[in-house]
């Protein structure tokens, strides 16, 4: 006989919070009878940070989610600030809490965007996977409550694909980058404080000189923008095989630099804005910007500091929010919004879930340790299991010991 209650429920996803725990039994029981061996409770909840309007999962993630034999549950209003209803995720079959609180204890996996912070971390619970951005090369407070909560913490920025690339943090990076260039152009503004410079210059005027501090994904998408605003454009990285790559793309549009010190501190001396892209994937960013740098560069002159989630390639950086983007060090504006994509949460929410799902999927289809046994990948991830860190760069940025993932399942 069919529990018409729990048919509704699965249906339209309209369970109340009071009866959750009633609908998790029946909804185990059904599953199992059902034959679904590797069912689980997905969670999303809406992000807390300071102006942070992205989410985990779109609708369509919930259907793929729940086609897959699934459950999800979802925060009311957890995606308005990317522009999604709550009526949309229930319509693709989520169940949804009026309290974060809730979606936390119920669900064995929580997809997120950003790092919990600190009001969130009494909510974890032993067993839980937390698919996000960790970022926890910044952050240690973090790491030690999702150890101590024996959390396994996935982290999109550590995803290495087999290839070489960063399939979770590249759509994040491609929006970062191009933001960078954008919001440099305009805190150059007088009205901000800023030299006053226009980076394309007009005729019978000297362009703006750009320098951004590595090649990478967010330094190429900066440098995509910053030439097709007509700046003069200076890269700057130790990859040898990376600038040949860039001046390749983009010819004599562009000046490239080998990374030294003196060629640091010359090109920054000369420039109007610069970009700070540097990235080791879960370590904390190099201090490639030192303090003393700033007293030769042009008053008013702008740095943007995207390496800020790993805690900043620039000696005076620190943590800034939308709603209060720059300060001012020597007289050299900077900008350290440490979610840059925050700002445009529609483009970002749905290419970071475009990047997401399939690793998602996996890991809830088969469980952690069988997504990592099926596909390696999924093992470079793993930041945080069983009480123990797992990510070399992450141990290494504290002096910690590290506990090799592939041993401990």
């Amino acid at each position: 006989m069919i529990n018409l209650s729990l048919y509704s429920c699965l249906k339209y996803g309209t369970m109340k919070v009071g009866k959750s725990n009633i609908f998790h039994r029946q909804n185990q029981a059904t599953s199992k009878g059902c034959g679904m061996e590797n069912t689980m409770r997905i969670g999303c909840v809406k992000e807390i940070k300071n102006n942070e309007f992205r989410v985990g999962l779109t609708p369509d993630n919930v259907k793929a989610y729940v086609n897959a034999g699934h459950t999800v549950y979802v925060e009311q209003d957890a995606g308005l600030g990317s522009g999604f209803t709550t009526e949309e995720y229930r319509e693709a079959g989520a169940v949804i809490f009026e309290k974060a609180a809730d979606v936390w204890k119920q669900c064995d996996m929580m997809v997120k965007v950003k790092e919990p912070l600190a009001e969130e971390y009494p909510l974890f619970h032993e067993g839980m996977i937390l698919y996000t951005y960790l970022h926890l090369a910044a952050d240690k407070p973090q790491m030690e409550a999702l150890m101590a909560a024996k959390v396994k913490g996935v982290a999109y920025e550590t995803l290495v694909e087999t290839d070489g690339s960063l399939p979770l943090l590249a759509p994040m990076s491609q929006i970062a980058g191009r933001l960078s260039i954008q919001e440099g152009a305009k805190y150059l503004e007088k009205i901000y404080g800023g030299r006053g410079v226009l980076l394309a210059g007009v005729p019978g005027t000297p362009k703006g000189k750009v320098v951004i501090l590595g090649g990478g994904s967010v330094g190429t998408n900066a440098c995509k923008v910053a030439v097709g605003m007509g700046a003069d454009v200076t890269v700057i990285d130790m990859n040898l095989k990376r600038l040949a790559y860039l001046d390749d793309i983009f010819g004599a549009r562009i000046q490239t630099l080998y990374s030294t010190d003196a060629a640091i501190e010359k090109a920054m001396a000369e420039a109007d804005l610069v970009v700070g892209c540097v990235l080791i994937p879960g370590k904390a960013a190099p201090k490639l910007i030192k303090r003393s740098y700033l007293k030769n560069m042009k008053p008013g002159s702008v740095i943007v500091d995207v390496a800020v989630d790993q805690g900043g390639c620039c000696e005076t950086t620190k943590v800034t929010y939308h709603d209060d983007p720059i300060y001012t060090v020597d007289g050299v504006i900077h900008y350290c919004v440490g979610n840059m994509p925050g700002a445009v949460p529609r483009t970002a929410t749905i290419a970071l879930t475009n990047a997401t799902l399939r690793y998602g999927l996996e890991i809830a289809n088969k469980g952690l340790e069988k997504a990592c046994q099926d596909n390696p990948v999924i093992y470079s991830a793993v930041n945080t299991y069983d009480g123990k860190c797992t990510c070399k760069n992450v141990t290494d940025s504290f002096g910690m010991e590290a506990h090799d993932i592939h041993n401990m399942f």
